[in-house]
């Protein structure tokens, strides 16, 4: 059975979208999903699933849906789309809690980043659909605005990796 590695968007953050982790458990548990784990409380989730990914992606969006009374944007990568982050870094010597990876639904278009405006020593590399951010100063003191970035859901490379460990045989 495929492995599932679910990123949701706003949940548990700055006072939205809450939503306990072992609620999370159990509402996939209640989609069929199987092997349901998930890591720290800002709504990432690995399963199994033999349902597509895109209708993996729906029902949980659904379900969310129905539990929160608000729609909520959910990321859905297998095991390789997610180990190919590592793969394609464009900055492998940052720091990877200072490294944000932007995960989006679909490639953007190719000027997505061509007005944006870089405040200090932020780094920026769009390939496909993940944009990468290296913030050399923090992401805290960072005064970059990306609009594209709210289209999607933003993990730093050590949560990357750590779903990766979390969805290892």
């Amino acid at each position: 059975m495929p492995t599932h590695i679910a990123l949701l968007r706003a949940i548990n953050v700055g006072g939205t979208g809450k939503l306990p982790m072992t609620e999370l458990r159990a509402l996939c548990e209640g989609l069929g999903f199987a092997n349901v784990r998930t890591y720290i409380q800002s709504g990432n989730v690995v399963f199994e699933s033999r349902l597509s990914a895109k209708r993996a992606q729906q029902a949980l969006e659904d379900a969310l849906e129905a539990r929160l009374g608000k729609r909520h944007a959910v990321l859905l990568r297998s095991v390789e789309e997610l180990a190919s982050i590592e793969t394609r870094n464009p900055f492998p010597d940052a720091d990877p809690k200072q490294l944000l990876i932007v995960l989006l639904d679909a490639p953007p278009p190719r000027d997505a980043l061509a007005a944006v405006k870089i405040p200090g020593r932020e780094r920026l590399h769009l390939d496909g659909r993940e944009l990468f951010i290296h913030f050399p100063d923090g992401m805290g003191r960072s005064k970059l605005k990306i609009p594209l970035a709210g289209e999607g859901t933003g993990r730093n490379l050590n949560t990357i990796r750590a779903l990766l460990r979390l969805a290892a045989p």
